[in-house]
């Protein structure tokens, strides 16, 4: 359930997504490369629904799911890049814009702000997704987890995304699905919001994490935008 809109609403000029999880739904399309891998190996497929709430954490959180391995076990690392080849192959076959998205996106359009993305995701795969839907040039900035110097719950990559668009910490949020996000934001000055409707969303108490604002679905975002 949305939660009240807070002070830092009344001067927001930037709106920062999480990629997987929050301003897409990736997870099919991840589980099928895991699922290849498992296939590969004479396994059987773990349903999809299993791995969605995984889906935030990687290929480390997908990997652990699926194999039960860690970096640094024997074979981690060669079927970490089996699985980043396979999802390269076919990264926007069933991802999609949440329900909801692309009004809120274009409600943030129409009120002369701006938004980005802020992910961990390698570059290697965001800007190819966010291509295929159509969303690269539409976004102020782009940062993804190999920008920066350290990735989220690191703050680098949203100071580095608020830097690229020339807007202070003050005016602008973050909305994420996984608590790393929130720590970043926290941790940026910028405004949180949990989107609860996401993956990692699923296995936490989300009124845990001290955001500004929990949203459960993306419409949501619009009473906080439009009311400015």
């Amino acid at each position: 359930m949305s939660s009240p809109a807070p002070a830092v609403a009344s001067r927001t000029r930037l709106v920062l997504f999480d990629l997987d999880g929050t301003l897409v739904d990736t997870a099919e399309d991840l589980a099928s490369a895991v699922n290849r891998c498992r296939t590969d190996r004479g396994l059987q497929p773990t349903p999809p629904l299993e791995l969605r709430p995984w889906t935030s954490h990687g290929a480390r959180g997908l990997i652990r799911r699926t194999f039960g391995l860690e970096p640094g076990d024997a074979g981690y690392d060669a079927l970490r890049t089996q699985f980043l080849d396979y999802y390269e192959q076919a990264l926007c076959v069933h991802s999609r814009l949440y329900d909801g998205m692309e009004q809120a996106l274009s409600a943030i359009e129409a009120s002369g702000r701006i938004w980005g993305v802020v992910t961990n995701k390698p570059a290697r795969f965001t800007r190819p997704l966010l291509r295929a839907l159509g969303l690269e040039r539409r976004a102020a900035c782009v940062v993804s987890g190999d920008t920066a110097a350290h990735p989220k719950p690191d703050p680098a990559p949203i100071l580095h995304a608020l830097a690229q668009c020339r807007c202070e910490a003050g005016a602008s949020i973050y909305v994420g699905d996984d608590l790393r996000d929130i720590q970043a934001g926290r941790a940026a000055g910028v405004g949180t919001v949990v989107a609860a409707y996401g993956y990692s969303a699923s296995l936490a108490d989300v009124t845990q994490w001290q955001a500004d604002l929990v949203i459960d679905r993306p419409q949501d975002l619009l009473r906080w935008i439009l009311a400015q």
